[in-house]
């Protein structure tokens, strides 16, 4: 429970861009999460700034949320504000050339921009859900091509100073869905990527191409998280589920996906302990079957329950 002069801190500082109690099952992918103390949407950054000095004063714990992929809240809610980012969306081609894009510029956005100006090098991302700071902290991308591949550089903000630094790609420490510089509450507050000129048509083809793809093999017409499971070195936790016998496995409203084992889907009616179960099952049934322990993938947050 947050307390009633940390809330109207938060009201006098945001007025009705911050809300409270609100279910994140309306603000994530997966469409399950109990309610968070405090959401906010500042408009800029210094409202941003600001916002974090408060939560700092208050000592009030802190979430990023994007688009809320990659993201599983836990029934009983989350502790603290949750800082939303998408307002943040300034996106520009830059000499070099390059595109530079705040971390609240979505995926589909990106890949459109790109298109319209003809640009290159960025079409892996086409279908990758969520929003540009999500995918540097996620390392996002697909087979062999990942953001390391691309990015030339990303301004951080720490949540802890509000201190802001510029660092290079070899400086962020990308690895296995995971950013070494964006760990310990901070965030991608813009990245400057790599792209080379091409003919708009060529690169529309391959953006289509790749969703083509994604349709056909991934369940995108119903909620879910995006990948659960990490994939294991060597081998694919769909895979495994897979051979594990657990696609179409139910529990209440979530099921493990019949198109791709390692989506959980949300049937409707779905609750996050239903996901939590799921994600037990599969683990429990890998680790019988091959001995292979599955790391997820899904960021699971919020208040556990007794």
């Amino acid at each position: 429970m947050m307390a009633s002069r940390a809330r109207h801190a938060l009201q006098t500082l945001l007025e009705d861009r911050v809300k409270f109690d609100v279910p994140m099952s309306r603000k994530t992918s997966l469409r399950v999460g109990g309610p968070a103390d405090a959401l906010a949407t500042p408009r800029n950054r210094e409202e941003m700034v600001a916002l974090l000095e408060l939560c700092r004063q208050h000592h009030l714990p802190r979430t990023w949320l994007g688009a809320g992929f990659n993201l599983l809240i836990q029934e009983n809610g989350l502790d603290g504000v949750v800082v939303c980012t998408k307002k943040l969306r300034r996106l520009e081609a830059r000499p070099g050339p390059t595109v530079f894009a705040e971390c609240g510029v979505s995926h589909a956005s990106l890949t459109r921009f790109c298109v319209e100006h003809g640009l290159a090098g960025l079409e892996f991302g086409a279908g990758i859900p969520g929003t540009i700071g999500g995918w540097m902290a996620m390392n996002a991308g697909i087979g062999d091509r990942e953001q390391k591949d691309v990015v030339l550089e990303v301004e951080t903000l720490s949540a802890e100073t509000s201190e802001t630094q510029i660092l290079r790609r070899e400086a962020l420490g990308f690895g296995y869905r995971s950013c070494a510089g964006l760990e310990q509450g901070a965030v991608a507050l813009s990245t400057l990527f790599e792209v080379t000129a091409a003919d708009p048509g060529q690169v529309k083809a391959e953006v289509d191409r790749l969703l083509g793809a994604r349709q056909t093999s991934q369940p995108l017409d119903v909620p879910s998280c995006g990948s659960v499971f990490r994939n294991p070195e060597g081998d694919y936790a769909g895979r495994l589920i897979e051979q594990a016998g657990l696609c179409g496995e139910r529990l209440g409203g979530a099921e493990i996906s019949r198109r791709h084992a390692n989506f959980i889907v949300n049937r409707g009616g779905a609750t996050a302990d239903d996901v939590l179960g799921l994600i037990d099952r599969a683990r429990r049934a890998v680790r019988t079957m091959a001995g292979i322990e599955l790391q997820t993938e899904v960021r699971i947050l919020g208040r556990m329950s007794e």
